[in-house]
């Protein structure tokens, strides 16, 4: 968790990176990419560089989905 809290703490950002099947990639300052299903963004507006702590839902399911792949293939 400390990870993710340094990801996202002192108003660090994100950045768009690209668009791939369904889903927006940003990465953060430090460089990890992680994406945003078009499915939960709605009406809402995703610019190109925002606040990070916005997306820290995004961002901890990402680690998360990581972690599980090296448990399984461990």
């Amino acid at each position: 968790m400390s990870e993710l809290k340094e990801m996202v703490n002192n108003d660090k950002k994100v950045h768009f990176k690209f668009y791939r099947d369904g889903q927006l990639w940003y990465s953060t300052e430090c460089g990890f990419e992680f994406p945003v299903p078009i499915s939960d963004i709605g009406n809402a507006t995703f610019l190109c560089e925002d606040r990070a702590m916005l997306f820290m839902r995004y961002i901890r399911k990402h680690l998360a989905l990581i972690e599980e792949a090296k448990a399984q293939g461990a």
